[in-house]
């Protein structure tokens, strides 16, 4: 999983836990080019781009999930050990809501 940043941004990400619900933001424009993603942040005009994997952990959050959803999705469709899929996954995601593409909430994933 990887985000490619065109820009690189030093805003604080929220905090994000097994239990937090993320969701895309409301500031972004996306698409998918061939196995990834290509995603324009509206606020800064700038694009990010996504791998195959961050590419598919992007279009599940198009609605809000909890991470631990997201890394048992996440398990049934590669084959990686449950403790790096959910280190990297925490790991892209905070890179994700620093950027502002994504939403970090507490509470019910509905």
């Amino acid at each position: 999983m990887s985000a490619k940043a065109s820009k690189s941004n030093s805003s604080a990400a929220p905090a994000i836990s097994i239990s937090s619900v993320v969701i895309a933001g409301k500031d972004q424009v996306s698409c998918e080019f061939e196995s990834e993603a290509a995603i324009l942040n509206l606020r800064d005009s700038f694009y990010y781009g996504l791998d195959d994997v961050g590419a598919a952990v992007w279009k599940l959050v198009q609605e809000p999930r909890r991470v631990n959803e997201i890394v048992e999705l996440l398990l049934e469709q590669y084959e990686v050990d449950a403790e790096r899929c959910t280190r990297d996954l925490l790991t892209l995601l905070s890179k994700l809501a620093a950027l502002g593409l994504v939403e970090v909430r507490d509470g019910p994933a509905s």
